[in-house]
C-alpha cells in the first residue's frame, strides 16, 4: 500500500511519495509553499558535518566545556541554561559562537533553493547554510530576520533584520525573499536562542504571535509549509513549528523517515494535519533537486 492513515496521521510512500515530491517541487518553484528547513539537511552533504546537527550534539559540545548534571546533559536548552546560570550569558554566547564557528558549505539542495523566487524560507538551525547559499547565488533581494535573545534587549524587541552582507537594518524592509531564522543564527551577529531562559518570554507571547515577524505572518497566510530535515522530538521544536504554521493556508507536508518517529512526533504531525512523505531527508532532497543536468547545475552553483 502506498498511502497509509494511522490514527489520523497520513503517511504516503513509494510512488505516491515520489509524485508528491514532484508536486512540491513545482509548488516551490511557483512560490506556493514555504520551506521549513532543519539541521537534518546537513547530513545530505557528502562530507561529515563540521558543526553539530542535532540539539543533542550541541548539548554534548557545551557539556565538554562545562560538565552538566547527568539528568540534563542531553538536553540542549537545559545545558545552556545551566551554563548561563553558572558562567554568565556572555560565556554561553562565546561558546555557542565557537561551536558554530566553522562556516558550513551549502548543500546542493540549499543551492537549488536559493535560485527560487520564494517569499519566505524558514531556517530552524544555527549553521547559516541557507544564508550562505543565498549569498553564493548573489541574491540582492533578500532580508534575513533572526530571533534574538531578550536578555540584553530593552523594549519590545523579538527579532533583528540584516541584509546578506551582515548589516543590521533598522526595520525589515519589503524584499522578494525573507529568510526567517526563528532561533537565531551564528552569523552575522551570534544571535542564539538556546537556553530555557531565552524562551520564557517568547513562549508566553508566541500564542498571540507577537515574536513572529509581520512579513512572515503576512506571507504565510496564502501558503502551506514543507518541513525537510526537521525532527519534532522535543516540545520546544513542536511549539515553534505549531505557532509558525498558525493561520497559514496549508496544506502542510514533511519528508521524514517514519521508522524513526517517536510517539510524540506522530501525535504532533497528526494534530497539525502534516502529511508525512515517508522518505529519508537525503533521498527527498535529491528528488527535489533532480538528476542529470539539473543536479550538475546545482552543484556548480556552490563551487
Amino acid at each position: 500500500m502506498n498511502t497509509m492513515t494511522s490514527g489520523h496521521l497520513v503517511v504516503i510512500r513509494d510512488s505516491f511519495a515520489e509524485r508528491q515530491l514532484d508536486l512540491l517541487k513545482a509548488a516551490l518553484a511557483a512560490d506556493h509553499v514555504i520551506p521549513y528547513l532543519g539541521p537534518g539537511l546537513l547530513e545530505t552533504s557528502s562530507a561529515e558535518p563540521l558543526v553539530p546537527n542535532t540539539p543533542e550534539a550541541v548539548a554534548a559540545a557545551l557539556h565538554k566545556r562545562t560538565p552538566a548534571p547527568s539528568k540534563i546533559r542531553t538536553n540542549m536548552w537545559s545545558v545552556a541554561q545551566y551554563i548561563e546560570q553558572r558562567r554568565h550569558r556572555r560565556t554561553l554566547k562565546v561558546w555557542m559562537a565557537e561551536i558554530f564557528a566553522v562556516p558550513v558549505l551549502p548543500t546542493v539542495f540549499h543551492a537549488w533553493l536559493a535560485t527560487l523566487p520564494l517569499s519566505v524560507i524558514i531556517d530552524s538551525w544555527y549553521d547559516g547554510a541557507m544564508r550562505a547559499a543565498l549569498i553564493q547565488a548573489r541574491r540582492t533581494d533578500v532580508v534575513e530576520i533572526q530571533g534574538v535573545p531578550r536578555a540584553h534587549e530593552t523594549g519590545d524587541i523579538w527579532t533583528k533584520a540584516y541584509d546578506l552582507s551582515g548589516i543590521l537594518l533598522e526595520s525589515a524592509p519589503t524584499a522578494k525573499t525573507v529568510l526567517y531564522a526563528p532561533h537565531g543564527g551564528a552569523r552575522p551577529a551570534a544571535n542564539f536562542l538556546v537556553a530555557d531562559s531565552d524562551y520564557v518570554e517568547v513562549l508566553s507571547e508566541i500564542d498571540i504571535q507577537t515574536p513572529i515577524p509581520d512579513l512572515v505572518k503576512e506571507r504565510r497566510a496564502s501558503r502551506g509549509l514543507f518541513f525537510l530535515g526537521c525532527r519534532f522530538n522535543d516540545q520546544m521544536l513542536r511549539t515553534y513549528a505549531r505557532q509558525i504554521m498558525k493561520r497559514s493556508n496549508g496544506p502542510h507536508f514533511a519528508a521524514m523517515d517514519t521508522a524513526t518517529l517517536t510517539k510524540n512526533e506522530r501525535r504532533f504531525l497528526a494534530a497539525s494535519a502534516i502529511t508525512v512523505i515517508d522518505m529519508p531527508t537525503g533521498q527527498a532532497a535529491a528528488r527535489l533537486v533532480g538528476l542529470g543536468e539539473t543536479l550538475h547545475e546545482a552543484k556548480r552553483a556552490i563551487v
